[in-house]
Formats: structure tokens, C-alpha cells, sequence
């Protein structure tokens, strides 16, 4: 296992526990080994890491797609609420950037970083100051300025 980076992670959350956003992406394309850092986290912080896919999923089935948009940041804030503790670990965060549910992710993700710590890996990569998600030309393409968040990148 990539112990540099559970290192770098774990310091990052300890950093972003001090910050006005309490939030660490964990950057890096698919298969790049994001998802075995934050479940090696998980293990050494005992703290659930949570699939934000299946749980949405979940929640979401039976509402109307007008719902979901007006229902998605409460029920995330809900699952935030429900983790035990001030750190709370998010991977397969995929759903937050479907085009149809009109909401900005990491918008999203900053406002539940307020009240907990939040770790998340993020399918994306950070160049020239600017964290990605998708390609450009894609529906789902995403580009932020690096602040106002800590990153981990997988590179």
C-alpha cells in the first residue's frame, strides 16, 4: 500500500481541521488507486468510509426528478449528520456531477465541510492551479481554482 499518501492524506485531515472549509480531496483518475487510500484510512481512523452512490441511490429511488434536485443537499447533510465523530470519508461520489440534479459538487462538499471534517476522492486531475473533473466538451466537466480546500493528488 501507497503509505506516503495515507501519510499525506491523514496529515491533510489534520490541517483541514483548522481550516474554515474542512475538506480534503483525494485527486486522481480512475484507477489510480484513490479508493485503497481512503479505505487504509478508513481502517486506521476507525471511521465508515461511506459509497455517496449507493447511499444517494438509495434515498433518491422514489423521488420525481424535480425532488431530487430540491432533496439532494439534505439528504446528503443527513448521511453527514448521521457519521459518528467529525471525520467523515466519501468515495464513489460520482452521482453529485449528473447534470440533471444541478447543483455545483463541490459547492456541495464545502458546505458539509463546515460542521465535520470531509475527505473524499475526487475523479480528476489538478493542473496549472485548476482541479478537474471529466474532459472538457463533456456534460459533466468541472474546473476550480485550488483554494479554499486541501488536496492529496494521486500523482
Amino acid at each position: 500500500m501507497s503509505g506516503p499518501l495515507i501519510d499525506q492524506v491523514i496529515q491533510r485531515i489534520k490541517e483541514a481541521s483548522k481550516s474554515y472549509y474542512r475538506l480534503v480531496l483525494i485527486v486522481g483518475l480512475a484507477g489510480s488507486g484513490k479508493t485503497n487510500v481512503i479505505k487504509e484510512v478508513s481502517t486506521l481512523a476507525s471511521v465508515p468510509l461511506i459509497n455517496l452512490n449507493l447511499e444517494l441511490s438509495r434515498q433518491m429511488l422514489d423521488l420525481t426528478e424535480r425532488k431530487r434536485i430540491l432533496q439532494l443537499p439534505r439528504i446528503v447533510s443527513e448521511i453527514v449528520d448521521k457519521t459518528q465523530g467529525e471525520l467523515v470519508l466519501f468515495d464513489n461520489i460520482e452521482l453529485f456531477f449528473d447534470v440533471n440534479l444541478k447543483h455545483d459538487p463541490l459547492c456541495l462538499l464545502q458546505g458539509l465541510s463546515r460542521n465535520k471534517t470531509i475527505a473524499s476522492t475526487w475523479n480528476g486531475l489538478i493542473t496549472d492551479g485548476h482541479l478537474t473533473y471529466a474532459v472538457s466538451g463533456h456534460p459533466e466537466y468541472r474546473r476550480y481554482a485550488v483554494r479554499d480546500f486541501l488536496t492529496v493528488s494521486m500523482e
